[in-house]
């Protein structure tokens, strides 16, 4: 038998998905309004139920039928022939079509407002009282 692990143990595609995520079982378990230690036995488990499934699925944002499918070579393959296709990297160009310190100056004046908005609300409580 082969040491590699069972194309479906459940439980480690959840665990890779959440990594991919970038996700701790902290956040999962939290999410799921369970603790750690619960994703821990879950992401070590071969099967779980589907309604353990429906509700992790939709915090990690992918389908069940995701997570039964979930394919680490599939992933790697994908992201390989995404970031090595060198015929297309020399075509990537990032460019900003605003300026950000126009941004910041923006959201400046944003807050300052809210701030002199919330300086009268609290005047006009204090007149009231």
């Amino acid at each position: 038998m082969s040491t590699l692990t069972k194309p479906n143990h459940i439980g480690r595609k959840i665990s890779r998905i959440r990594e991919l995520r970038d996700m701790k079982q902290e956040a999962l378990a939290q999410a799921l309004g369970t603790n750690q230690q619960a994703i821990s036995a879950i992401e070590n488990s071969e099967t779980i139920d589907e309604e353990k499934l429906k509700a992790i699925a939709e915090v990690l944002g992918v389908s069940v039928e995701g997570i039964k499918n979930f394919s680490e070579e599939a992933v790697l393959n994908i992201i390989g022939n995404t970031i090595n296709n060198h015929d297309n990297a020399s075509s990537f160009n990032y460019s900003c079509n605003f300026n950000p310190l126009d941004k910041v100056v923006e959201l400046y004046e944003r807050l300052v407002l809210a701030e002199k908005e919330k300086v009268e609300y609290l005047e006009k409580l204090l007149k009231g009282k």
